[in-house]
């Protein structure tokens, strides 16, 4: 087990390194000038070069490269263009409140989601199992601004029980306001909820049919702890590879969900800074998704080991 967390911490760290250039590569390439952006029509050639000397953008590109990544290992992530502080501190509270919201999806969507699963796996063409399949279909065929609207519309104009847009207020907490949660929770739950329980149910489906499980069930084990002893440690291994992506994706897609309810976190903040060219901004917050990737599915690897003991001991 220690040699593989280090084989896999050594790639995570080979990975962030490549993902770090290519995320320099690009920005460098985009389009435009930020220092020209941020100047507006007030630029003048001299207050143009002033400026992208105090940015550093008048050395050479592979000097700026390893003066942001030495910066970044200490650290310290620069500072904003748009916003003139230091990017740590614009990032942090940003970043509180989306894993806020992260963890009120996960933790509803993932367990309902399995249960259904398993339960539409074991009912195999049952009615239960083919609403639940109708349901998760809509949920995956729906994109997330359509959901997001779809809900503002019934909860907040015609039914007025929920707010219509998350604002908070500058040094408050989204836990202070529970109510502007509930909405985007949603919207992120509807999709997670399908693909969790899709997948769940058609490994369930797999494992039904194999022949320890036919032997389990002609030796009259009850149901229950086939189920929880044969059915479930085996249906859930790949189960667990698409709740590792997606925690990657709730991070770095949430720019749609907190853009449909104006909810102040990295998702926005990514918009804003793709639309000023904030490259400092844009470099912190893309490797910091591909970080949560990487350590997702590095936790996904020792869940294996968790249910698989075959695993565990190879």
């Amino acid at each position: 087990m220690v040699r593989f967390l280090a084989v896999r911490l050594s790639l995570i760290v080979l990975t962030l390194l490549v993902v770090s250039v290519v995320i320099f590569m690009v920005t460098e390439v985009l389009p435009g000038d930020a220092a020209q952006q941020a100047l507006g029509q007030s630029v003048t050639p001299e207050s143009l070069e002033a400026l992208r000397a105090k940015w550093g953008l008048d050395r050479p590109c592979y000097v700026r490269y390893f003066d942001w990544i030495g910066s970044a290992l200490q650290g310290d992530l620069g500072d904003s263009y748009k916003y003139n502080k230091p990017v740590v501190e614009i990032v942090g509270p940003r970043l509180y409140n989306s894993i806020i919201l992260l963890v009120f999806a996960f933790v509803i969507s993932v367990p309902t989601a399995v249960i259904t699963g398993v339960w539409a796996g074991v009912r195999r063409s049952s009615f239960g199992d083919q609403f639940a399949s109708i349901v998760s279909l809509v949920g995956i065929s729906l994109p997330e601004f359509v959901t997001g609207i779809l809900f503002i519309v019934i909860f907040a104009s015609w039914l007025h029980w929920l707010p219509s847009s998350s604002i908070l207020l500058p040094g408050t907490s989204p836990l202070t306001r529970p109510s502007i949660l509930v909405l985007p929770t949603l919207t992120m739950t509807g999709v997670l909820f399908a693909y969790i329980m899709r997948m769940t149910r058609a490994n369930v489906i797999d494992v039904m049919e194999t022949n320890y499980v036919r032997t389990a069930i002609l030796k009259g084990l009850p149901m229950r702890r086939i189920i929880s002893r044969h059915i479930i440690p085996n249906a859930m291994l790949p189960t667990i590879s698409v709740i590792a992506v997606n925690i990657g994706w709730m991070l770095g897609g949430l720019i749609i969900v907190e853009n449909v309810f104006a909810y102040p976190g990295i998702g926005s903040l990514l918009l804003v800074a793709i639309q000023s060219r904030d490259v400092p901004i844009l470099q912190a917050l893309a490797l910091l998704i591909a970080m949560t990737y990487a350590v997702s599915n590095l936790l996904a690897d020792l869940s294996y080991g968790l249910l698989n003991p075959r695993i565990r001991i190879s």
